[in-house]
């Protein structure tokens, strides 16, 4: 069973939420807060698997949340949410850790989809929605590179980092390559250590940013 913490500062959306996420088998929801503090609270006594966190809220907003619950849970995965779909905020959550972003008005099936996909490991980097980020966050103002590092990599873990950067999961990433979903994660941890990258969010934005695949 996947454990979800709820985090928005409107009722209404967290009983929506509450609704769809109770109604699969596989999930449960655990808590509901208001704000960001609350949801640091929270994820110390409950301990979910994963947040669904608003960006825009009271007392401490969504950015600095996720901050504070991924050093105090690394385990916790945290999907941010937002209405707007380029929404600074939603890229500095990711910065501070999120394993994904993801529009307020997206198809229940792919809140859901989210939710599983962040538990697994993976993260939730729809390529439309990365695209339109980095053009806007990343490529302007670029961030620290460390191209030497990636010039590393061999050419199967290339190919996976390429595949991660398109926003493909582990198990589409090993059906694209013709591997294993086992052999996948070992290039994806390798490329992790090579790179030097926090997680797979952080290396969608060096390839972008390196220039190894453009938006569009």
């Amino acid at each position: 069973m996947i454990t979800v913490l709820l985090v928005d500062d409107q009722a209404l959306v967290r009983a929506g939420f509450a609704m769809l996420v109770g109604s699969q088998p596989d999930l449960s929801v655990v808590g509901e807060a208001g704000d960001g503090l609350a949801a640091v609270r929270a994820v110390r006594t409950l301990q979910p698997d994963v947040v669904l966190m608003d960006v825009r809220m009271p007392t401490m907003d969504g950015v600095e949340a996720t901050r504070e619950v991924v050093a105090a849970a690394p385990e916790t995965k945290v999907i941010v949410l937002t209405t707007f779909d380029l929404d600074e905020y939603a890229f500095s959550a990711l910065q501070a850790g999120a394993s994904g972003f993801l529009l307020k008005d997206a198809p229940p099936e792919d809140l859901l989809d989210a939710i599983r996909v962040v538990h697994s490991g993976d993260a939730v980097v729809a390529p439309s929605t990365t695209r339109r980020l980095i053009e806007r966050y990343v490529v302007p103002a670029g961030i620290p590179l460390r191209r030497s590092v990636a010039d590393t990599l061999t050419e199967r873990e290339r190919e996976v980092w390429l595949a991660i950067a398109r926003g493909l999961t582990n198990a589409e990433i090993a059906g694209e390559l013709f591997v294993s979903e086992a052999t996948v994660k070992t290039h994806v941890g390798h490329i992790l250590a090579k790179t030097g990258m926090r997680d797979r969010v952080a290396l969608v934005v060096l390839a972008y940013d390196s220039g190894a695949i453009g938006p569009g």
